[in-house]
């Protein structure tokens, strides 16, 4: 017998854990649009990309139509908030950076679950859901990166999408052994957001492609 959700919970959670995540990620957005010395628009833009292009490539390869990235405000309104906050108060969001960077794991840890859950719900294979769940952490930073020319992070060593694939596969393995939901999403996020901190207190990266030297 397939596992049963209970639509309004699984809703509920599943806004949450977007909401808050498209709040951090937004910051990071910010501050990198901060750091390329960009306008308001500038920042605005880089906040709303980072923190809503994941969710929005997620609801799209669903079939969610709109997106609530777009339709919905909370989702425009934590985005701006989160620009204008570091717009405005970037010394302050400067000198707790390392802050920052753990929300930043957090955020990556409640994509990853987020979009892990959508699939699951929606019936795709755990294999998809493990890559939609890896994609809604990492679209954001990446499409960031990307708008003021950069080399995705997660492309060149980052312990990112390692971590997001982490999360996720424990949230398809405890869907698959028929725990709680709440209790999979919590494991998944709790490891991922283990590993991510680890990696950035450790300097923990993955192994980078050797050039050969010309003869």
């Amino acid at each position: 017998m397939p596992l049963r959700y209970d639509p309004a919970l699984i809703a509920a959670f599943l806004v949450a854990f977007d909401l808050v995540g498209t709040f951090v990620f937004a910051l990071s957005g910010a501050m990198t649009g901060v750091r390329h010395r960009l306008d308001l628009f500038g920042v605005l833009v880089l906040s709303f990309a980072a923190g809503n292009a994941g969710g929005l490539t997620r609801d799209l390869l669903l079939g969610a139509t709109p997106p609530p990235a777009i339709s919905d405000w909370r989702y425009i309104g934590v985005s701006f908030a989160a620009g204008l906050l570091t717009f405005y108060c970037s010394p302050l969001i400067r000198r707790v950076r390392s802050s920052v960077l753990v929300l930043d794991a957090a955020g990556l840890a409640l994509f990853a679950v987020s979009g892990t859950l959508k699939a699951l719900t929606a019936a795709l294979n755990p294999v998809a859901a493990m890559l939609l769940g890896v994609l809604t952490g990492v679209g954001g930073g990446m499409l960031r990166d990307v708008l003021v020319s950069e080399v995705p992070a997660v492309l060149h060593g980052e312990f990112y999408a390692s971590a997001a694939l982490a999360g996720a596969a424990v949230v398809v393995l405890g869907h698959l052994l028929r725990l709680p939901t709440p209790t999979g999403a919590i494991l998944g996020a709790g490891l991922c957001f283990v590993l991510r901190y680890l990696a950035i207190r450790r300097g923990w990266r993955l192994p980078v492609a050797d050039r050969a030297q010309p003869s």
